[in-house]
């Protein structure tokens, strides 16, 4: 599409050339952010740069070419300066609280060219009513002029109610006694939930699943050294 390219192009002639710079990319779900980024990363890597991908959670982090999370790959700190000096090209997906929080108030801010991706792929590709429904409720959402803004909640255009929780992880990891071995097969699937204690109970049902036996390794809050603090 035309501002996936205008995205692309922009990018890359700034590496081309030398310039350098600063892009942000504005975009709700569904228009593309993941495979531009991973043309980008893809192609930069084949130009023989170095190209370094990350997001704030995991699950993000599997849907970059070689992404990792943020706190793993960075230790909120660059640990490496000569490797970022050689470095084409470093990008970083995060949520929109975390943005308004970070770069947004950032002196950096009036430094930072916006680029912004409008088309939501998914409705181009399959034009389906649900899913032009749904991508005017991410665009109100992210607006603030959804329907149910005031009162916290809104109605999703498609999906299915299941109340068996049993029954929703085995339709999600049908079997995973003998799959969990497979990250490619991991990696494609999750289950989402709005709290941490839904999210670990989750887990901990899904481990009771798994052969072997449970072994807790508590990690040390310390830094080995003092002037990485």
């Amino acid at each position: 599409m035309e501002d996936q390219l205008g995205v692309y192009d922009t990018i890359i002639s700034s590496i081309e050339n030398e310039r350098g710079g600063l892009f942000f990319v504005d975009a709700a779900g569904g228009p593309g952010k993941t495979f531009v980024t991973n043309v980008l990363l893809d192609k930069l890597h084949q130009m023989k740069h170095i190209a370094i991908a990350v997001a704030s959670s995991g699950i993000a982090a599997t849907l970059l070419s070689g992404g990792c999370t943020a706190h793993s790959c960075l230790k909120l700190l660059w640990a490496c300066p000569r490797k970022r000096r050689q470095t084409a090209i470093s990008v970083w997906f995060q949520r929109a609280q975390e943005v308004n929080a970070s770069i947004k108030s950032s002196y950096l801010w009036s430094s930072v060219q916006k680029l912004r991706l409008t088309t939501n792929m998914k409705v181009q590709l399959c034009g389906d009513d649900a899913d032009r429904t749904f991508s005017k409720q991410l665009l109100d959402v992210d607006d603030g002029t959804s329907d149910g803004e005031k009162v916290g909640r809104i109605s999703l255009p498609f999906g299915h109610m299941i109340s068996d929780l049993k029954e929703l992880m085995n339709k999600v990891f049908p079997n995973p006694r003998n799959q969990f071995t497979y990250h490619n097969w991991l990696k494609t699937r999750a289950i989402l939930a709005p709290k941490n204690v839904g999210v670990d109970g989750l887990n901990f049902k899904l481990l009771e699943q798994l052969p072997g036996e449970l072994h807790i390794d508590n990690s040390i809050d310390t830094v080995l050294n003092t002037d990485e603090a």
